[in-house]
């Protein structure tokens, strides 16, 4: 059974930096293309970033390009988003997605708040 585990949420101020991980297990991950969604109160979950199975191509919505990075590294089967200059409109539940052809996963999410 797939299981993914988002870490390293929290309060920070504006203008401050995150650095999320998501831990996968039960699935071959170098297979599986990752990406961040993120949801804010009342608001459809939204594509954060998104990166290839093998880390070679990247893509980021246009809300975030130039502040967050996605990274993975295939031998821990670890995928993190470092996030950086955070805004208060980045407040969201933050969540880890793994797809392979039809296979999807979804992690519980991780909470980040920014608040002065």
């Amino acid at each position: 059974q797939a299981h993914l585990v988002e870490s390293g949420g929290g309060l920070v101020q504006p203008g401050g930096s995150l650095r999320l991980s998501c831990a996968a297990s039960g699935l071959t991950f170098s297979r599986y293309a990752m990406s961040w969604y993120r949801q804010a109160p009342g608001k459809e979950r939204e594509l954060v970033a998104a990166i290839t199975n093998t880390g070679e191509s990247t893509n980021y919505a246009d809300s975030v390009k130039g502040r967050f990075t996605i990274s993975r590294d295939n031998a821990k089967n670890l995928v993190y988003l470092q996030m950086n200059s955070l805004k208060l409109e980045d407040t969201a539940v933050y969540y880890c997605n793994a797809k392979w052809w039809s296979l999807g996963y979804w992690g519980q999410g991780t909470q980040v708040t920014v608040s002065s």
